[in-house]
């Protein structure tokens, strides 16, 4: 039996996302996805309209979409199961969602090749329990706008890393989740 997930809000709002079986795919519940996009909201005052947005571990691909839905121009997603991979690109060309693009590949590989990209906004949901953020955070600054924020799913609760702030932090069951902030003095 297929198991699906919607899109909270925005213009592909109750739109069904399939959620395929895969080792470590846990999709962010509907309550979360709310909870962070009225964080985003209130950070952003509304304006996602020229937001640029990296979902960097996108599995069923919850997070952006759910950005996309609500208007933010550009959504790079990054994953390296070819079922989830196959499933996101049915999904956005039957939203004929033209601000998504979709790469296939290792994380750390694609984030080597991302060197002129800039966002305002990383999503990090990596698989729990591989020490991920260890080997990402250094490399989010050079990924990062000025003042860019940066969205973590964790097994446990994330230590704020020097050079950045902690905006917001939720649990939801054995989901921690937080919201960073870069400072603007870095870049």
């Amino acid at each position: 039996m297929k198991k699906y997930i919607r899109i909270v809000a925005g213009q592909y709002r109750r739109t069904p996302i399939e959620v395929i079986e895969a080792q470590g795919l846990r999709p962010t519940p509907d309550r979360v996805r709310e909870t962070l996009f009225n964080w985003l909201n209130y950070f952003w005052a509304g304006q996602f309209q020229a937001k640029r947005v990296l979902d960097l571990f996108a599995g069923s691909g919850a997070l952006g979409f759910e950005a996309a839905s609500r208007g933010v121009s550009h959504v790079q997603m990054v994953e390296n199961n070819p079922k989830a991979i196959a499933s996101l690109r049915v999904l956005r060309d039957k939203l004929q969602a033209d601000m998504i693009r979709i790469h296939a590949g290792d994380a750390l590989v694609v984030l080597d090749r991302l060197e002129a990209a800039r966002f305002d906004l990383i999503f990090l949901d990596p698989p729990f329990g591989a020490d991920w953020l260890d080997r990402l955070w250094p490399a989010l600054p050079d990924l990062l706008e000025p003042n860019g924020l940066v969205y973590i799913e964790a097994e446990k609760p994330v230590s704020c890393p020097e050079g950045y702030t902690l905006l917001r932090q939720d649990r939801a069951g054995a989901v921690h989740y937080h919201l960073f902030q870069i400072a603007a003095l870095q870049k």
